[in-house]
């Protein structure tokens, strides 16, 4: 349909501290922003555009801050509009804040669809390109790189082509160094926009830097930058995670990964790509914003595999069922176990813990028939690895016992109008009885308290163990409160984290299963480092 015409070397302009922080949900401090930049200082982007100084007082902040600091590659940018239009530019608010922000790229969008200009700036069409000529060459004539944002572009091209192209003409003429095409809508359909692209390379020289900003209200955001490089843009914009306004931005953690390892191997020499995944985990925890699972290249099931036959085949040869190597992008490949698996997950999963079942296929197939019937019954092991292990290693006989529950009671009151939960807990340990007592902020914590009141004791490495997530599912809401439920527990200490899971039609009893599978794979993880020294 087209012709590939893969520019020399294409620049990365990450706008997840502008364009990102539209999206809804997200609010960075300067703290965050700031740190977020350094992160991507280091990962290697070209250009962090840092706010719209003009904006808000955060933003101006961030830009004071950032001025003070010392970048080892990235150049920061920030962003605004061309002046209004009853300023001129040595008096426009916002063409001054982006001066004063004193950062060496200033990006300003402009109007290119007639539909903006009459309606939402009510101006003529020649009043527009004065404003798009005037902020330019302003901003250039104080030594800014200049880099034009061209606002609606695609549909403003699909109004009336020869308004739009002479609106990137002007910015063009003006000075600025960088002409970007922009699906603001973000619905514009891979097809159209190749079309627009080579109309507008003809008009322009192939010396002109023509750039991509897409939005990801079609779902095609990261196709349709694909090709935009495909057909020669070489300045890419987008954010870590796709975060943006709406249905967000081009997102850089599926887009880098096919510039480098599908297009041309001599793409983003200062790309740290195996830094990928820990950067987008990491910028997702500064939104706080639970990470995407199933992401591409950079998600917890990105390179998961559950079918059996699936499992079979990457045993064998990963490139099966995985279009890249994981480790390309800092990810990993993993096995998942559920009522889909087979032999071949059972003898994966046994490989990764240390145990040897290729010589024992009877004890294999008995472990992933008991797998089916736990699962069956409501038991999860997806996000439950840690509860996975000791099955198997109960079921293989290879499982010390470290305690036993001699009983557990917990009491709930109602006390001067506060609602207050204490559990007392028998445990055995070696022949040692320990009788215990807890409060906590409702029946599962005090168990939980009770439970490592009475086990600190005699093993004291328990008190670097904190629960980090706690999730109950209803099995059957047709039971309404009598229904059974699963409950998954997610526990880490300072090395690792992993999960547990307990299923019963008592809420109480299903966390008691997870969080004794918890303690337990914490002092089986102990014991067997302690074997290894």
């Amino acid at each position: 349909m087209y012709n590939k015409n893969l520019p020399p070397q294409v620049v990365i302009y990450d706008t997840t501290l502008r364009d990102g922080t539209q999206g809804e949900g997200i609010s960075f401090s300067v703290e965050d922003k700031l740190r977020i930049a350094r992160q991507l200082d280091r990962f290697g982007v070209d250009y962090i555009e840092g706010g719209w100084p003009g904006s808000n007082q955060k933003d101006e902040t961030f830009f004071q801050r950032a001025a003070q600091m010392k970048w080892q590659h990235a150049k920061i940018a920030a962003f605004g509009s061309t002046r209004r239009a009853k300023n001129s530019v040595e008096v426009d608010p916002n063409i001054q804040a982006l001066l004063r922000a004193n950062t060496p790229v200033c990006t300003i969008f402009g109007k290119t669809w007639d539909l903006h200009v009459t309606y939402a700036l009510q101006i003529n069409l020649e009043q527009n390109l004065e404003l798009i000529r005037d902020s330019v060459a302003y901003l250039k004539s104080h030594q800014r790189e200049v880099i034009y944002d061209a606002e609606h572009f695609f549909d403003g091209f699909k109004a009336d082509p020869d308004y739009a192209l002479v609106t990137l003409k002007i910015a063009r003429e003006a000075g600025a160094e960088c002409l970007v095409l922009c699906d603001t809508n973000g619905g514009t359909l891979t097809g159209d926009l190749i079309e627009i692209i080579k109309k507008v390379k003809a008009e322009f020289p192939d010396t002109v830097c023509l750039g991509i900003h897409t939005h990801n209200d079609a779902d095609m955001a990261v196709a349709n930058t694909i090709v935009a490089v495909e057909l020669g843009c070489q300045h890419i914009q987008g954010t870590i995670n796709g975060y943006g306004e709406r249905c967000g931005n081009a997102n850089l953690c599926s887009v880098l990964p096919a510039l480098k390892l599908k297009l041309s191997s001599d793409y983003l020499p200062n790309i740290e790509l195996d830094k990928l995944t820990g950067l987008s985990r990491y910028i997702s925890e500064e939104a706080n914003l639970p990470h995407r699972y199933n992401a591409p290249y950079v998600g917890q099931s990105a390179f998961a595999h559950k079918g059996g036959i699936h499992v079979s085949a990457i045993r064998k040869n990963s490139k099966c069922y995985e279009h890249i190597t994981p480790e390309l992008v800092g990810n990993t490949q993993r096995i998942l176990i559920s009522e889909l698996s087979g032999q071949s997950n059972i003898l994966s999963k046994a490989e990764k813990y240390g145990l040897d079942l290729e010589h024992l296929t009877p004890k294999a197939q008995a472990i992933v028939q008991k797998l089916k019937e736990m699962e069956h019954l409501g038991y999860q092991f997806e996000a439950a690895e840690g509860s996975f292990e000791i099955l198997m290693k109960k079921l293989l006989q290879q499982l010390n016992h470290y305690f036993s529950l001699e009983g557990f009671r917990v009491i709930i009151e109602k006390r001067n109008g506060n609602s207050i939960s204490e559990a007392t807990i028998k445990v055995n340990v070696d022949g040692q009885s320990e009788h215990t007592a807890a409060e906590g902020v409702g029946p599962v914590n005090a168990l939980d308290n009770a439970l490592r009141k009475a086990l600190e004791k005699f093993y004291p490495a328990l008190r670097n163990v904190r629960l980090t997530d706690y999730k109950v599912r209803v099995l059957d809401e047709k039971q309404a409160t009598a229904a059974k439920v699963r409950v998954l527990i997610e526990s880490a200490d300072e090395n690792e984290s992993w999960g547990t899971v307990g299923v019963s039609d008592n809420i109480i009893e299903a966390s008691w299963q997870a969080l004794t599978d918890s303690i337990s794979y914490k002092l089986m993880k102990d014991a067997m480092q302690n074997t290894a020294k």
